[in-house]
């Protein structure tokens, strides 16, 4: 712009006044001289010094005089005219916008002519605006600073919407990093190219593809990638960070956990993106985990996998209660040994199917109801768990040894329980009794035994009956020995 020109210098105040920006025709002179003044103190580094004397911020803001303001900048800040907002000046610039002004100090302390910064300025009625400043000292004026010319661009908009958007992504982050069940970000784009390779070699049985290639589970386990995952999951898994937990995962991928992905495999090549099924995992310690897992291809990623969430819920609690009461629904609590209903079961399986010939041992114990008057049921009880150990340790699948009533056990051989395995079961059965009886001082164990074997085509529950009198038979005897009355005595 030529200065001689009057023309040239009001089209210059015609564009000053009606730009679409904030304008403000300032003088830093006093800057400069306040800046002279702390260097001359021993100001090297202008923004330490500022925040640890965050005070003298104000002298810089106090050093700064508006010559001049633009339409825009009223109608920004909310100002009647230029008077107005001077008188104001100490709204406008307050609050935050000092955490930014150092922003500003330090490019003028290095002697920059022109220089931006994202700030903060406050209308007049208190609006907070986010605003991008521009600040250039003009030519002819690199000496005094006597003439600055700054804009001032209104993003708040913009701005709000970052904040807006990070606390979004600040809330998801924390939903997903303190999720109450364990989390995993996975990307399967290299299973899908794996499965799409095996379709454009023509396969279609899947099923039997993996059959005969096992190693190709194996594969795709090595191809997932883990993106990320939650607390809890480094928790769950005993790792002390993601890094650890990334490096030791494929050393958690074995057994039962290869089984469980061989299955999802299979319905990933179905078509099935979300599935949820209860797996078995394994920590990084080589602790078992049984977990309820949900899988999903996110949306958006259906065409690669490359995004797949995983959610695992720990029910090893539930497992360990589901498995104690099956064992409660099979075992008797006092002995250890299978139950009756188990043994009816069992009894009624192998009357159908085999395998013969089937060993029978009807086995009672002598002398409890003597043991539970004199001593106690206490001491019975201590009797009776005597007995289990005895049987459970005479006895190997898939023979079978239960307690059928009070004091009433039972012994299934099935497959080789000819006669003379019988009879070995009993000498055994024996030999451990006496080995019980030396280990527990005081009450001695006794046992009465009858036997029987049920071929192919003969009646189980006659065989049973038949090992049933010859306990009696056996017990019989064990009374008349000691020279006891059993009705009157029991037991």
């Amino acid at each position: 712009m030529d200065r001689a020109d009057p023309s040239s210098h009001a089209d210059f105040e015609h564009m000053f006044e009606l730009a679409p920006v904030s304008l403000w025709l300032e003088d830093y002179s006093a800057v400069r001289a306040l800046f002279e003044r702390w260097r001359a103190d021993g100001v090297t580094d202008v923004g330490e010094f500022l925040r640890r004397h965050p005070e003298r911020l104000a002298d810089y803001g106090a050093a700064i005089r508006v010559l001049r303001v633009n339409r825009r900048t009223l109608e920004l800040l909310g100002a009647h005219d230029q008077s107005a907002l001077e008188a104001a000046l100490g709204q406008v610039f307050r609050g935050d916008m000092l955490e930014h002004a150092i922003g500003e100090v330090e490019p003028l302390w290095r002697g920059e002519l022109e220089y931006s910064n994202q700030t903060v300025n406050y209308a007049l009625d208190g609006r907070r605006l986010d605003v991008h400043i521009r600040v250039r000292i003009l030519p002819g004026h690199e000496k005094e600073w006597d003439r600055v010319l700054v804009s001032l661009e209104d993003n708040t908009r913009e701005r709000e919407a970052q904040r807006q958007l990070q606390r979004s992504e600040q809330y998801a982050r924390g939903l997903f990093e303190h999720s109450p069940v364990s989390l995993w970000v996975e990307d399967f784009s290299q299973v899908h190219r794996l499965l799409g390779d095996l379709r454009a070699r023509g396969i279609e049985d899947f099923k039997t593809f993996l059959k005969v290639h096992p190693e190709f589970v194996d594969q795709c386990m090595r191809e997932i990638r883990i993106l990320d995952v939650n607390q809890l999951t480094l928790r769950i898994f005993g790792a002390g960070s993601k890094a650890q937990l990334v490096d030791g995962v494929h050393s958690m991928f074995r057994d039962e956990m290869r089984d469980s992905f061989q299955e999802g495999l299979l319905d990933l090549w179905a078509g099935q993106l979300f599935q949820q099924r209860e797996v078995v995992n394994y920590t990084l310690a080589g602790e078992t985990l049984h977990m309820h897992m949900q899988f999903a291809v996110l949306p958006g990623h259906e065409h690669d996998w490359s995004r797949v969430l995983v959610s695992l819920v720990d029910i090893s609690a539930r497992k360990k209660a589901e498995a104690y009461l099956e064992y409660l629904g099979k075992h008797d609590v006092l002995t250890g040994l299978r139950n009756r209903a188990y043994y009816v079961e069992e009894l009624n399986r192998l009357s159908r199917k085999g395998p013969w010939p089937l060993g029978v041992l009807v086995v009672d114990l002598n002398g409890l109801k003597v043991v539970n008057d004199e001593q106690g049921h206490a001491a019975g009880d201590a009797l009776l768990r005597r007995a289990g150990e005895v049987l459970g340790k005479a006895v190997d699948p898939p023979a079978c040894a239960a307690r059928i009533g009070g004091d009433e056990f039972c012994i299934l051989l099935p497959g080789g329980g000819d006669e003379r395995a019988v009879h070995a079961m009993a000498e055994r059965l024996l030999s451990l009794q006496e080995l019980n009886n030396q280990f527990y001082p005081g009450q001695a164990l006794s046992l009465s035994i009858g036997s029987a074997v049920a071929h192919a085509g003969d009646q189980l529950e006659a065989a049973v009956h038949q090992a049933d009198h010859a306990m009696y038979a056996h017990k019989a005897r064990y009374y008349a020995d000691r020279g006891v009355e059993r009705r009157g005595r029991g037991g």
